[in-house]
């Protein structure tokens, strides 16, 4: 059901963090070919490194949060593969620190050979380059991360061409979008309660529409959901150039990990007399959905479903469960 000028914040999930830029960036910090830079650095403990990275397609500077290797270097004479991790949607300027706040990404990560990437997606980017109906220009998530960042990061950070790639709730979705528009930029993609057939409609229930346009009513009050994608029915062309379940064909040769609850109070929900988790809900309708047409195209996918919520406990696991699959490719 896509309700125009529904709002709802109960149904936004994610967490807010942001840091301070810090002291300068690196004299020698490289700019990607657009001028987007580093312009402060702060380092957190032996591997946890913040950039803030100022860029021309976004309206503010971004953060990035990096988990460094042992035995890392910026003057390495090798680089390292690379996995990234994107955060759902939620109300404040930056969550480049929500996979480190929420999981244990640190220790589980820390005898790895690899860089981990937790970039800022804004409250409500949605991983995309805002339509603005028609016009284009900021804000551009896909182009600061898949382009701005991507090169900073292997001029001056020593990351690799070994990329995987995976994210909660919008960031699943931005996840597995990711993958499906950029063929051979990632080896594996997972999505954990993920809105991956972002045109499901439902006339009884919540629509991811609805999901999008809340997420904006919340994260930029300014802005108009339409400014996304447009309409679902007048712009569904560019709707479905940014839908994981029409770009499934795409994902052939990336190897997949996706999961989601159904809703019900789990292992790490208060038990009966809550609400059903509508939002948790649809993620693994959609997500049914998206491995059902996956399998229809002869595409192998790892799923998991399970009685539970959108809620960070449920992720920490599941990252724990999808981490072998994501590094048995890029490793």
């Amino acid at each position: 059901m896509w309700r125009y000028g529904w709002l709802g914040a109960s149904f936004i999930a994610g967490l807010s963090a942001s840091i301070a830029p810090g002291g300068p960036a690196q004299a020698s910090s490289p700019a990607a070919d657009d001028g987007a830079a580093v312009i402060g650095e702060r380092s957190r403990g032996s591997r946890v490194l913040d950039l803030t990275v100022r860029s021309p397609v976004l309206a503010a500077p971004a953060h990035v949060r990096l988990l460094l290797p042992p035995g890392w270097s910026r003057d390495a004479a090798r680089t390292w593969p690379v996995l990234w991790l994107l955060p759902g949607a939620g109300g404040g300027p930056a969550l480049h620190t929500s996979w480190t706040d929420n999981t244990d990404v640190d220790e589980l990560t820390a005898g790895s050979d690899i860089i981990v990437v937790m970039p800022d997606g804004g409250p409500c980017g949605n991983y995309t380059d805002w339509w603005n109906h028609g016009k284009g220009g900021p804000p551009k998530w896909e182009t600061f991360h898949l382009t701005e960042l991507r090169q900073i990061l292997e001029r001056g950070y020593r990351a690799g061409t070994a990329r995987a790639i995976a994210g909660n709730g919008m960031g699943g979705m931005g996840a597995l979008a990711y993958a499906a528009r950029h063929r051979g930029l990632f080896r594996a993609a997972a999505s954990f309660s993920g809105f991956l057939n972002t045109l499901h409609r439902d006339p009884h229930g919540l629509d991811v529409a609805d999901v999008v346009e809340l997420g904006v009513a919340i994260g930029s009050p300014a802005a108009h959901w339409l400014d996304v994608w447009g309409s679902p029915d007048v712009q569904r062309v560019v709707w479905r150039q940014h839908n994981p379940y029409d770009l499934a064909d795409r994902l052939s040769g990336v190897r997949l990990y996706v999961s989601s609850g159904d809703g019900s109070p789990g292992a790490y929900d208060p038990r009966p007399g809550t609400c059903p988790d509508v939002l948790e809900s649809l993620a693994r309708t959609v997500t049914l959905e998206f491995t059902g047409k996956l399998r229809k195209l002869g595409i192998p996918v790892s799923a998991h479903f399970y009685r539970g919520g959108h809620r960070w406990p449920y992720w920490r696991r599941e990252l724990h469960a999808a981490l072998p699959v994501l590094l048995a490719e890029i490793t």
